[in-house]
């Protein structure tokens, strides 16, 4: 992902719900827990970590049993001290007492539980991209030191590798067409990474490659579900059994989910979004804008995408009465700058959410030369009485402005090759006409014309028309 241009917005659950989310993840309620019931007798070793003869009474405290429970009770304990729901007193002594962030937990602020969770979030990412214990200790050397360079590990590019894993996964949650809030095949998320985009078949080394990541994503994301940041359905182990052993029951080779499935959640969400901020990313946020002005909400939905524009727009619209917001939104909607056609687009879709009452905003503007059009086609589509026809300058004006924020919204879309050859066959005498509009966008508006339609005569047409429009403006 690029930080030069900003993210799809997402759509975030209140803080209230999401802090209920990070209080409830196994990881953080077992690290609370642990941070209450340390007392003067607990004992940590020069690293913090609970001494091995206490792992036994914490994971019996936290209801853990089997194999691992000594060393999911480790990690909630480190979470502990991680995020400061524990503080080391004395170091040489290994003593402990409460932090003062477990009091945050109780007592703070949804966005104060928030910002734990948050630290435990950071913990658990570094330790995702650590390479598995048994390869660190068959690693490990005579004096005790880890032979890195034996493990191929290089520790900066394996956190990169998994950033970029977790920002693709939230791109494609946020994005309007992408999966939503539905799982993502994990083979789909390590060929995000690996395969090249202009790569038709993937050659057998690039599917190796795929392969090969999947299997460390698979690790990775279990360490990531416990503490909340996704929904993981693990790779089935049938598929890395050996291949000379029968299955034990029929597999369906064809089913995606066997070979593991993600989900972002609603606080994975949220972590990721805040993480992408603090690496520079622009990354907004349906409801960003709602207490802001509407020369902010209407730049601010430029780039997007129309149900998220709608959201937004609606949550503004709620703050404000509707002539008052009615009348500012038409304030902001001026201007000849290159942003202005598409802050007026914006305008109009905004004003098709309010209701009736606006009307008497749209009157007083019904004579401005920018708004004028606009104001007619709300008035027009209410069913008002005694709307002024339209002068022909201020239907072409309006035509070149419309296709113009249209070029701005959405580039060479289909819609608009719709649009430009409807208006060049409804009006014979459209390019005469258009090129001596005073409207700054029209020149660029008829070479873009004369660029998608696909009759060449017409096209042609467009082209000089264009230039006639420069010329004129002297450019």
């Amino acid at each position: 992902m690029s930080d030069s241009s900003p993210l799809p917005p997402v759509r975030l659950h209140p803080e209230a719900e999401l802090a209920r989310d990070a209080l409830s993840t196994p990881l953080l309620s077992r690290a609370a827990r642990l941070a209450r019931w340390a007392g003067p007798d607990t004992r940590v070793d020069a690293g913090g970590g609970l001494v091995d003869e206490q792992l036994p009474a914490a994971a019996e405290l936290l209801g853990l049993t089997g194999d691992e429970a000594a060393a999911h009770a480790s990690e909630a304990w480190r979470i502990a001290v991680d995020t400061g729901l524990v503080e080391v007193v004395d170091e040489e002594a290994g003593t402990v007492a409460a932090g003062e962030d477990l009091t945050l937990l109780t007592a703070g602020s949804p966005h104060d539980v928030l910002a734990v969770w948050l630290g435990a979030l950071e913990t658990v990412l570094a330790d995702a991209s650590v390479p598995d214990l048994d390869d660190l200790v068959d690693a490990m050397g005579s004096g005790g030191e880890v032979d890195l360079s034996s493990l191929e590990w290089d520790p900066e590019a394996e956190s990169e590798f998994l950033n970029g894993v977790l920002g693709n996964l939230y791109l494609l949650t946020v994005t309007e067409d992408g999966p939503g809030e539905s799982p993502v095949p994990l083979p789909a998320l390590a060929a995000s990474m690996i395969v090249p985009s202009d790569m038709g078949e993937p050659t057998n080394d690039v599917l190796e490659q795929v392969s090969d990541a999947m299997m460390r994503l698979d690790d990775q994301f279990r360490l990531l579900g416990p503490v909340g940041l996704v929904e993981y359905q693990p790779v089935d182990e049938a598929l890395m059994a050996d291949t000379e052993d029968e299955p034990a029951s029929p597999v369906d080779d064809t089913d995606v989910s066997r070979y593991g499935m993600v989900r972002l959640t609603p606080l994975g969400r949220y972590g990721l979004r805040a993480r992408l901020q603090e690496a520079g990313f622009e990354a907004p946020a349906v409801g960003d804008l709602a207490d802001k002005g509407a020369d902010a909400l209407l730049d601010g939905t430029a780039t997007f995408p129309p149900a998220a524009a709608h959201a937004e727009t609606e949550r503004w619209l709620t703050r404000r009465d509707s002539l008052a917001a009615a009348r500012e939104l038409l304030a902001a909607a001026r201007g000849l700058d290159a942003g202005a056609p598409l802050r007026r687009l914006r305008c109009q879709q905004a004003l098709s959410l309010v209701g009736d009452e606006a009307e008497p905003a749209l009157r007083e503007v019904l004579d401005d030369p920018e708004l004028g059009g606009l104001a007619r086609v709300w008035l027009t589509e209410r069913g008002a009485p005694d709307v002024p026809a339209p002068s022909e300058d201020l239907v072409f004006w309006l035509t070149v402005d419309t296709v113009a924020a249209q070029l701005a919204a959405e580039g060479n879309s289909d819609e608009l090759r719709e649009l430009v050859e409807g208006l060049a066959q409804q009006h014979s005498g459209f390019f005469t006409a258009a090129w001596r509009v005073d409207h700054p966008a029209a020149a660029d508006v008829l070479e873009a014309m004369g660029r998608l339609h696909p009759d060449k005569r017409i096209a042609k047409e467009a082209r000089k028309a264009a230039f006639k429009a420069r010329s004129q403006q002297g450019g």
